[in-house]
């Protein structure tokens, strides 16, 4: 059974994904796009476009273009987008990297995806220093001021480009990167067609315009604030104030002083919301609509903000690999618990994971998805990419949910074992390739348990070496410094045996169910 999406079609515009996002910036002029939410700094949208062009005119007069990768590294600022888009007009590839990550990660991401230029910011120099080492990065700018070999990201500024460097809108535009079951995080392949065409089919059904003024507080290395927040923001016209990082209370002081009418969060965000006592002190009577994404929401929760905010606080669902957007919930159509429904032109089977077979209303399984969304495949990873797109174009979540009557998706599990930490993906087979070096630990598993916070953080399960002690807080520190933050393991148990199959493979639905008991 193939359910189709219940809202009206849209026309995909054949274009490059700059020229249709900033489609509107010489009309708009003088409008702010992007205001910087600690300094209040604000670029226009004739700005937006003036400094895109110049920075690609320079780009190009260097010699990149087509089939160059430029590596952007930097938290939320106005400049990023000048980054991201001045990189798709010169007809290369921007790779977006965690400004958390470690040398060692960001290294992985530079190599794999064969970055030569690296962007960063002041603050996370010493990182991207280390992390060029055996990389084919050899030119290293920093947004503002140079320093030391770091040039100013301005010294690259040159003539303005007039135009859109000639690509094909298969070629990839974006390679965002995602964490896979082996530890290993893919270069996941957008395309200027895939970007383009999932912009579309969010902005008319979210119905998001030029009377909007959207926070972006989720980071826009990630698809979510890439996308949703930054590209469909700019495609609507609307005034983006972004901020480097979730502080509550400059979140509800962003809100209060500029009027912020759709606020994209993250369930974390949403639980202080409904919760926190700050939010009674500020005035967020502007705010029309508070849409949730990146981690599940739960019914109970999202009621609750509701109806202290006195708006819909909805949700979406989608993934890295889907531009990133395959459900959302319009305006007007909420339902407590749901993902939303279809976005249009796309289509949705489930499938028992047994039997292959496809099911019907309210039964559930896999998530399997078709549409223009769907990613060109992973970079450098073909028997990946085969793994999770099949022969017919449908993309394998992983993940479990049912469609009920309506139309509306219900996510209820996952079948990969990716645990989903704030938004973020962490693949347990890496931690627990990490806990097995540790001197101490004779065999490791790690699971992901639920948590109101942050929607799920990493356990740890610790079986020691005879005769050999260790702490928690000592091997937990130990995985500590050689990952991201989200990554850390927030709890560790010591136990005398890890469960498995005859084959050797994990039982974490095991540990689940013992942590469930306990």
């Amino acid at each position: 059974m193939i359910h189709e999406s219940p809202l009206p079609a849209v026309t995909i515009p054949a274009v490059p994904l700059t020229e249709y996002v900033m489609r509107h910036a010489q009309r708009l002029g003088d409008k702010p796009a992007l205001i910087d939410g600690p300094t209040g700094r604000v670029l226009s949208y004739a700005q937006l476009d003036a400094d895109i062009r110049s920075l690609a005119g320079g780009l190009v007069a260097k010699g990149f273009g087509p089939g160059d990768v430029l590596a952007l590294m930097a938290p939320n600022t106005p400049e990023y987008a000048v980054v991201f888009h001045a990189v798709a007009l010169a007809g290369g590839a921007i790779t977006t990297v965690n400004p958390t990550y470690t040398d060692h990660e960001v290294q992985h991401q530079l190599r794999d995806a064969g970055a030569t230029i690296l962007v960063t910011v002041e603050a996370f120099l010493d990182v991207a220093r280390a992390a060029i080492d055996g990389t084919d990065v050899t030119e290293l700018y920093v947004l503002g001021g140079a320093v030391g070999e770091a040039g100013s990201l301005s010294s690259l500024f040159g003539a303005p480009l007039p135009s859109q460097v000639v690509i094909d809108l298969d070629d990839v535009v974006a390679l965002p990167y995602s964490s896979g079951t082996t530890g290993l995080s893919k270069g996941v392949m957008l395309t200027h067609r895939n970007l383009v065409a999932n912009i579309e089919q969010v902005l008319v059904p979210a119905e998001i315009g030029e009377r909007d003024t959207i926070i972006a507080v989720l980071p826009f290395f990630h698809i979510y604030g890439m996308q949703v927040l930054m590209n469909t923001g700019l495609a609507a016209g609307s005034t983006i104030v972004t901020m480097p990082r979730f502080d509550l209370e400059q979140f509800l002081e962003a809100h209060q002083t500029h009027g912020i009418t759709r606020s994209f969060v993250a369930p974390p965000i949403v639980v202080a919301l409904a919760k926190h006592p700050m939010v009674d002190n500020y005035d967020l009577s502007k705010v029309e609509q508070v849409f949730s994404g990146a981690a599940p929401l739960s019914a109970e929760l999202a009621l609750e903000a509701g109806a202290r905010l006195g708006c819909e606080v909805v949700q979406g669902y989608g993934m890295t690999e889907l531009s990133p957007v395959t459900h959302l919930t319009p305006p007007g159509m909420f339902k407590p618990g749901s993902a939303g429904v279809t976005v249009p032109l796309t289509q949705l089977q489930i499938i028992d994971p047994t039997t292959h077979e496809a099911l019907g209303i309210d039964q559930d399984g896999e998530v399997w998805v078709r549409g223009p969304q769907v990613m060109k495949g992973y970079l450098n990873n073909d028997t990946a990419t085969a793994e999770t797109i099949d022969s017919d174009g449908w993309l394998h979540t992983g993940d479990i949910g049912h469609v009920d009557a309506d139309g509306h998706l219900f996510i209820v599990d996952r079948l990969k074992e990716l645990i989903k930490f704030k938004g973020f993906q962490v693949p347990p087979a890496e931690l627990e390739a990490l806990l097995l070096t540790h001197p101490a630990v004779a065999d490791a598993a790690v699971i992901g348990l639920p948590d109101e916070s942050a929607g799920e953080i990493p356990v740890g399960y610790v079986v020691l070496k005879p005769g050999v002690e260790a702490t928690a807080q000592e091997i937990q520190q130990f995985i500590a410094d050689q990952v991201a933050t989200y990554k850390q393991v927030r709890v560790l148990h010591f136990i005398d045996v890890i469960p498995k199959s005859a084959s050797g493979k994990i039982l974490r639905r095991v540990l689940r169910d013992q942590a469930a008991a306990s």
